[in-house]
């Protein structure tokens, strides 16, 4: 039996044919030469799988540097607020808030997965309907809230406590958005009144806390989200004017923002007394230097009064040098640039609005939080975003980025498709 090809015609000897077939009768055949084409492995369509490929996988890299980031710091800071809060009936073990740092970490970030896996149109009913809840909740806050340290902000109490305004910031930003967008589709809509009002509604119960820094970012998000969404000069002159006077007005009838602003213009020279926190902070950042004194070298932060949250950041500075407080805003630098980008293509005015307010208010919180920790603003209890320890901050800021995630989330294949742009404008 002998088998010999030539080009394409391949001749074929069939005395081994099959029964009933003629012995030595020769066939010709047209047959490719060409390799066995292998069957394609069927692609991962689940939900997960969709979202992966969608979200903007830069974004969420950032976030996980800075979710990174804040473990280091919390278990840096950690012995300074175990030992402050150990007591003779109970001791705390030096990482006792790392530990419990890790627990809120696997809470949000779920949290964050699940809102970033929900359509835009969904993502904005959920943030709509977080905020009047969170609303009703703030209300209730001065009646049957929690005081720590003097504040009453907390709602709850041992294990379950939680802050209503961490949550109400993200979904009212979103709401805020909602109403401002409308403008696009009927100008004559009293909108901006509207949520000048809100504005100031949640404002108010905020300072009956008190809290300072956070009417301070509801307040700056919504002026912010006016210039984005594109208000007049006169209205955006009457915002400017009404905030310089509200600011005096606090100033002159609000005791304690005044004895905030007083002692950080006007520092204690008293020796017995000693520094303020601000000056604290002040000290133990720049006591490292550059580089730093090394993973749990540091002793100027067992000075700090909060070192796991509001002065966190002054921790990093002593134990990992100015540089590494350098690259941490630098950061929070690139997730506002990223988060700009994203938006150059981007047509849907909600959107527009919605994700520049989301970003606008984690760059306030995280500008205030660094401003106060080196000097440059007064003392204001804000948690440094992603970074300082706190539940009701990590759960609150997963499901802000899922909101900013679902609202940048996009096809990356509907660009490549000719009837992207027909279908988009149905």
């Amino acid at each position: 039996m002998s088998d010999e090809s030539d080009g394409d015609i391949r001749l074929i000897d069939t005395a081994a044919a099959p029964r009933g077939g003629a012995p030595g009768q020769l066939e010709t055949a047209l047959s490719p030469l060409r390799p066995r084409a292998r069957k394609p492995m069927p692609r991962e369509r689940t939900a997960l799988a969709i979202w992966f490929w969608e979200i903007d996988r830069v974004l969420l890299g950032l976030i996980v540097v800075l979710i990174a980031i804040g473990l280091v710091a919390v278990a840096a800071a950690s012995p300074v607020a175990a030992a402050k809060l150990s007591s003779t009936d109970q001791t705390l073990t030096p990482l006792y808030y790392f530990y419990r740092q890790l627990m809120w970490i696997a809470l949000g970030i779920p949290v964050m997965v699940v809102v970033s896996m929900l359509p835009r149109v969904q993502a904005r009913r959920l943030a709509v309907a977080t905020a009047i809840i969170c609303g009703l909740l703030l209300l209730l806050v001065p009646l049957v809230g929690t005081s720590v340290n003097g504040a009453t902000r907390w709602l709850g109490a041992g294990w379950f406590r939680f802050q209503p305004s961490e949550f109400l910031k993200p979904a009212f930003v979103v709401s805020i958005a909602w109403l401002l967008s409308l403008r696009a589709r009927d100008p004559s809509l009293p909108v901006i009144p509207l949520t000048a009002m809100l504005t100031g509604i949640v404002a108010l119960l905020l300072m009956r806390q008190p809290d300072f820094g956070q009417t301070v970012i509801f307040c700056a998000c919504w002026a912010g989200l006016l210039l984005v969404g594109g208000a007049s000069i006169r209205v955006l002159s009457a915002v400017g004017v009404g905030a310089l006077g509200l600011f005096v007005l606090m100033y002159l009838f609000y005791e304690n923002g005044r004895d905030r602003i007083d002692a950080f213009l006007f520092p204690v020279r008293d020796a017995a007394e000693g520094p303020d926190q601000v000056q604290l902070a002040h000290a133990t950042i720049t006591h490292g230097g550059l580089t730093g004194v090394g993973p749990g070298g540091g002793t100027a932060k067992f000075n700090l009064p909060e070192a796991h949250t509001d002065y966190i950041f002054s921790v990093i500075g002593e134990e990992f040098g100015l540089i590494a407080c350098v690259a941490i805003a630098m950061v929070y630098l690139a997730i506002i640039v990223r988060v700009l980008l994203r938006l150059l293509d981007e047509d849907d005015p909600f959107v527009i609005l919605a994700t520049s307010g989301l970003v606008m208010a984690m760059g306030f919180q995280a500008i205030i939080n660094m401003g106060v920790n080196i000097h440059i603003f007064p003392s204001k209890g804000m948690t440094l975003p992603f970074i300082s320890y706190g539940g009701s901050s990590m759960i609150a800021l997963c499901g802000g980025v899922g909101l900013l995630l679902a609202f940048t989330r996009r096809n990356p294949y509907m660009a490549r498709s000719p009837y992207a742009v027909t279908w988009s404008g149905r």
